[in-house]
């Protein structure tokens, strides 16, 4: 069995995780709206992810005889200064995520809940890709000069994304 204080400390995770997905379908509405439909692609797939890494933890604290509470998810930003902006908010926060993740794999130490420190594990290794993407999409749109051009090819490779 999880402690409440463990239970209520990934609760509130699965809900930066919805929140995470709701940023990025936000950004994804933003990149269809600036004519973008590979960000907008890329975003939706994150927006996707996002969701099943709260499934995770729902489903963890289910099988730990934990309540599930929802939590209120804030409203994430709406509008944003270009398409290249996107990537650097999302590695901005996916670093914050980190942070969060360790956070929590620091609290199950604390506690001695050898259990949920080896469930975040697959999170702090998934935290890896999570900001390597978005890194390597800057580096890709810096080299272009950021002109338009070259954000368009970018956003012709990211519509292939699975």
């Amino acid at each position: 069995m999880i402690s409440e204080n463990m239970a209520k400390k990934l609760q509130h995770q699965m809900n930066r995780e919805i929140y995470s997905g709701y940023l990025y379908l936000g950004m994804a509405a933003y990149a269809d709206s600036t004519g973008k439909p590979g960000f907008a692609h890329w975003f939706r797939r994150q927006f996707h992810e996002e969701l099943e890494h709260a499934e995770r933890f729902y489903d963890y604290l289910i099988n730990q005889g934990a309540r599930v509470m929802m939590e209120p998810i804030e409203q994430p930003p709406q509008e944003f200064s270009s398409a290249p902006e996107l990537f650097e908010k999302t590695l901005a926060h996916e670093k914050a995520v980190t942070g969060l993740i360790h956070d929590l794999v620091e609290a199950a130490k604390q506690e001695d809940d050898k259990a949920t420190e080896e469930f975040l594990q697959w999170f702090v290794k998934e935290q890896i890709e999570e900001e390597l993407t978005p890194a390597n999409i800057i580096k890709k749109i810096d080299n272009t000069g950021r002109d338009e051009a070259g954000v368009a090819k970018i956003d012709e490779q990211l519509v292939l994304r699975k």
